[in-house]
C-alpha cells in the first residue's frame, strides 16, 4: 500500500552522543521529520517490513529563478541531500530493525507543482 507524506524529505544527519544534550540545529530538524514521518504512517503495518520503495519530492532552494525553476519542475533530483542519506532517515524513522529490509528504492524529484512530499510502499514486489 502507498502512503503519501506531505513532508519536506530531511537526510539523516551524522549523530554523536553529543547530540542529546547541544541541540544542534540539523539534528533538531531530523527529530521534528522523523516524529511527523512516524505519525503519518501510523495506519501502516510497519512490524515486518522486508521491502521498500520511496519517492521524494525536493523543494526548490529560494535562489532558483522562475525559469531554472520551471526547467526543472518534476525532474530527477541529482544535488544535497543524498539519496543514501535521505533513505536512512526514512528506515530510521520507521522501522526498527532496518537490517531485515531486502530491498529498497528511492527516487529523487524536483517538486513537480503539488508540494514537497514523500511516497512510500512498503511490502510490494518490485517491478
Amino acid at each position: 500500500q502507498m502512503t503519501t507524506c506531505f513532508l519536506v524529505p530531511v537526510g539523516k544527519p551524522r549523530m554523536t552522543r553529543r547530540d542529546k544534550f547541544v541541540k544542534r540545529p540539523a539534528v533538531v530538524k531530523y527529530r521534528i521529520f522523523a516524529d511527523a514521518l512516524r505519525d503519518c504512517m501510523k495506519d501502516v503495518d510497519l512490524s515486518d517490513v522486508w521491502c521498500m520503495t520511496c519517492k521524494c519530492w525536493l523543494p526548490f532552494p529560494p535562489s532558483y529563478s522562475f525559469k531554472k525553476r520551471e526547467k526543472l519542475k518534476g525532474k530527477i533530483h541529482r544535488v544535497k541531500p543524498d539519496a543514501s542519506n535521505i533513505l536512512k532517515g526514512i528506515e530510521d524513522s520507521l522501522v526498527e530493525h532496518d537490517e531485515c529490509i531486502a530491498g529498497v528504492l528511492l527516487w529523487k524529484y524536483w517538486d513537480d507543482g503539488y508540494g514537497p512530499r514523500i511516497e512510500i510502499t512498503v511490502n510490494e514486489e518490485p517491478e
